[in-house]
């Protein structure tokens, strides 16, 4: 997904914001990202003091991260490409999106590492290539090597939104590894406002865009599928052509709460993806109501959502035999994610039908006006 970039590269001075607890400066270790709005909206002073992301790896399904940029030194491990469009790390065209969420990521969860895998080359076309979907096959292998949670900043924009089956297995497959898996709910609010995937797939976390007020972003996507919100405006990004710029989207409101993840899983490695929802939903600053489709269960608390961690609830969920009666219908051969093809012929004489009535009518409306202004004039 797209990002709003609004300034230039910030100058290397600009790290004394960094956040506090976070090392940078040392041979070898990370620098920490310049520090925006953030840090305070979403509790992360008493959330790092807990926790800071150690042995957690964040799978980053993205552009690509240029791994040698100084907020990501030695935090990246590069897995596979899986667009192959002929671009390599140190093409400006290269990780350009993928850099930017990575480290926000690690703004969270400092001690976390990152898996990269390239999935898109950020034209937010839907892409597929041989062996299928990129995402699908990027979900798995982030699965078979070791990803902990998986952070999507991904998905097309207007008209190129749809389900994919290939897609919707791998994240399947993902919840039976027990993974967590985030997506950006979308940056289409004040447009066509159209459903966005990954992050409309069941399971998924997905994640609204918040501004500096806390209310909704205005560009974020407003769907019942959200499930939280975090800070989506003048967020402090790594460039992947070096220094940092502020950007705006539901993609750093993912990667940020992504690095809140990566926390309460450094607090109790043993949560399900389950928990994992119901403590960043049940600790969230809950709109009126508790729920919304404009900032789903609220801005994300990153405080508190590291605290229930060590405590959290019951997991119920499990695979349940159905009981029920069996009402199959007859097999036609319709996938089904598709709807059956439209009868085009029976289509035909609806419209047609449709559009004699509307002409009746307007012919009749048009005759009554008529008679009214005839019966004025002769009172007149």
């Amino acid at each position: 997904m797209s990002v709003r970039r609004i300034t230039v590269a910030v100058a290397a001075a600009l790290l004394g914001l960094a956040a506090p607890g976070t090392a940078y400066g040392a041979p070898g270790a990370a620098e920490a990202v310049p520090s925006s709005w953030e840090y305070q909206a979403m509790g992360l002073a008493a959330a790092q003091r807990a926790a800071q992301g150690e042995g957690i790896t964040v799978a980053v399904l993205d552009s690509g991260v240029e791994a040698d940029h100084p907020s990501l030194r030695g935090k990246v491990t590069e897995g596979p490409d899986y667009i192959r469009d002929g671009l390599r790390p140190g093409d400006p065209e290269w990780g350009d999106h993928g850099t930017a969420m990575a480290s926000d990521v690690l703004k969270v969860a400092p001690k976390a590492q990152i898996l990269s895998v390239r999935v898109t080359n950020g034209d937010e076309k839907p892409r597929v290539i041989e062996g299928g979907s990129p995402i699908a096959q990027g979900i798995d292998y982030a699965v078979d090597h070791g990803a902990d949670v998986i952070s999507m900043s991904i998905g097309g924009e207007l008209l190129g939104n749809s389900y994919d089956e290939q897609e919707a297995a791998a994240l399947a497959r993902a919840a039976q590894k027990g993974i967590p898996v985030l997506a950006s709910a979308g940056n289409d609010g004040d447009m066509f406002n159209d459903a966005q995937y990954p992050a409309a797939y069941p399971g998924v976390i997905a994640v609204a865009a918040l501004q500096q007020n806390g209310s909704r972003a205005e560009f974020s996507t407003v769907r019942t599928y959200t499930a939280v919100a975090a800070p989506g405006v003048d967020i402090m990004s790594a460039k992947n052509t070096g220094g940092y710029e502020t950007i705006n989207g539901t993609s750093p409101a993912t990667a940020l709460t992504s690095g809140v993840v990566a926390l309460m899983l450094s607090q109790n490695g043993k949560l399900t993806p389950a928990q994992v929802r119901t403590i960043l939903t049940s600790t969230a600053r809950h709109p009126s109501g508790g729920h919304n489709a404009l900032v789903g269960y609220g801005p994300v608390d990153a405080a508190a959502a590291v605290t229930a961690s060590a405590t959290p609830p019951v997991d119920e969920t499990a695979p349940v035999a159905y009981q029920g009666k069996k009402r199959l219908a007859t097999p036609d051969g319709t996938p089904k994610t598709k709807n059956p093809p439209l009868e085009m012929p029976l289509v035909g004489i609806g419209l047609g039908a449709a559009a004699v009535g509307l002409l009746m009518i307007t012919g009749a409306v048009l005759i009554t006006r008529a008679a009214r202004r005839s019966a004025a004039a002769i009172r007149g």
